[in-house]
């Protein structure tokens, strides 16, 4: 569905702050606001897209299969994330993008938010900075692949939630997502058995908590855990 934008609902996104006011007004006029379902797809792997994507409200994940049918969740991004930054290298997308949640996104035609990059050195470099804070989330990504325990690699992702994610209710943070342990194990590329017998460990260690479906945690006492020997 797309609908009219206000220009006051861009000042969420990052990538858009201290740039020329010009570079703003052009920003607007291209601006197209959609709403995506949950379980909605944005884009597919291997689609060749001319638009540029932002989150105005809600949250995406970016996901792709591996060879023997797995899934595994690279992403989440939420309110005010650029989406789809390499779309600039004209080459088909490598990942799924799909909304985690009912989402408001905007979008741009690529060629024209080209055009007004040209123009506002500032914006180029936020456009850069965003491709290199996922680069750096990659690369931790990669280091939780190396060989120390489910228990521990579970305590990393869990951290990383709750500082993207976490609301503060006392001693304890709530992450404010649906999540279950099936999809934890789609972030962390291995079985929910797995996960859920790390997650048992973290619970008995009162780093993590269930609520119902609510899942808590203790960003200081899960850091601490992941990182003794």
């Amino acid at each position: 569905m797309e609908r009219d934008i206000i220009f006051k609902e861009l000042e969420v996104i990052e990538a858009f702050r201290n740039i020329d006011d010009v570079s703003k007004e052009k920003i607007f006029s291209i601006a197209r606001k959609r709403e995506l379902k949950k379980g909605e797809f944005l884009f597919l792997e291997k689609d060749k897209i001319d638009k540029f994507y932002a989150i105005l409200k809600g949250k995406l994940s970016m996901s792709r299969l591996s060879i023997n049918g797995q899934k595994r969740v690279f992403f989440i991004l939420s309110d005010g994330s650029l989406v789809n930054e390499v779309v600039f290298d004209d080459l088909p997308v490598s990942v799924v993008c799909e909304a985690f949640e009912k989402t408001e996104i905007v979008e741009f035609s690529k060629n024209e938010f080209i055009k007004i990059m040209e123009n506002d050195f500032k914006l180029t470099m936020n456009i850069l900075n965003s491709i290199g804070r996922k680069q750096r989330r990659l690369y931790r990504q990669l280091k939780n692949t190396l060989p120390i325990g489910m228990e521990k690699r579970l305590a990393a992702k869990l951290w990383k939630l709750s500082k993207d994610h976490g609301i503060l209710e006392k001693e304890w943070n709530y992450i404010d997502m649906s999540i279950s342990c099936t999809y934890i194990s789609y972030m962390l590329g291995t079985s929910r058995e797995s996960i859920s017998r790390a997650m048992k460990v973290l619970i008995d260690m009162n780093c993590a908590k269930w609520d119902g479906r609510k899942l808590y945690v203790k960003e200081k006492d899960l850091l601490n855990y992941y990182r003794r020997d």
